[in-house]
């Protein structure tokens, strides 16, 4: 999943967590790290090649956004993750309390 290979990199995950706020220009969004501006842009060229980006053009700017179809792409991943969990998770928690139960019950002779 291409996705996920894109989300490694934590400068990629920082212009995901921008983007969530609303679309952005390329410019405004480099000025938020300690590179150069075509530096971001190949970050940016990654996400948009994994779905997870797209932009739009306005007069000169680009104007980027996130992209929910690659967004869904990963969420749907995590929901199959997360059921997984949940139900052992679950598991876990009974068999827990059922073992403190048994050791707070007072032992009959």
């Amino acid at each position: 999943m291409q996705a996920f290979a894109a989300l490694a990199d934590e400068t990629r995950r920082h212009i995901v967590e921008i983007l969530a706020k609303g679309e952005r220009p390329a410019g405004e969004i480099a000025s938020q790290f300690d590179m150069t501006a075509q530096a971001v842009s190949q970050h940016l060229k990654v996400l948009k090649e994994a779905g997870i980006v797209q932009y739009r053009a306005e007069a000169t700017k680009r104007l980027y956004m996130l992209d929910q179809r690659g967004l869904a792409e990963v969420d749907e991943w995590m929901s199959r993750v997360r059921e997984f969990w949940t139900g052992r998770l679950d598991s876990f928690e009974r068999e827990y309390r059922e073992q403190r139960k048994k050791k707070r019950s007072p032992k009959k002779s």
